[in-house]
């Protein structure tokens, strides 16, 4: 459920709630390819990930990508969101807890809106940065 939020308050610098994403683990990796039908073996197999260089098999990056969208949609209901993107930095592997966090670059009004762009961010219990993202997302209608 979205939190309440005075809309009209919102302003460059405000930092939206974290959301800390469980540890990846081999049945998070099976469960989210079943899902989304991604079954690419650097994800599930570990004796392939290992036969291509890796230590082991590693999160898809659509995964840390949904566990980073959790950061807007658990603050502003989906129908606000205008655009999300982004980028992947580093692999997430077995075992890493991603914490989720974001805020406000800045609060504007475009076509009858007013939106804020959010910057995004996703590390793991390192603090290595795995996800850098941004979004924008319909706060309300100027009054």
């Amino acid at each position: 459920m979205n939190d309440v939020k005075d809309w009209r308050r919102v302003q460059a610098g405000d930092a939206l709630p974290v959301f800390d994403a469980p540890a990846i683990s081999r049945t998070t990796l099976a469960l989210f390819a079943g899902a989304s039908g991604d079954h690419n073996p650097m994800h599930i197999d570990s004796d392939f990930a290992r036969a291509a260089g890796e230590d082991d098999v590693f999160a898809h990056g659509m995964l840390a990508m949904a566990y980073l969208a959790q950061v807007l949609t658990r603050w502003a209901p989906q129908p606000a969101l205008r655009s999300y993107r982004a980028r992947f930095v580093a692999i997430t592997r077995l075992g890493d807890s991603l914490r989720c966090e974001g805020c406000v670059l800045r609060v504007y009004q475009q076509d009858g809106e007013q939106r804020a762009q959010l910057q995004l961010r996703a590390a793991d219990q390192r603090g290595e940065t795995k996800l850098i993202g941004e979004a924008v997302v319909a706060l309300a209608a100027p009054a």
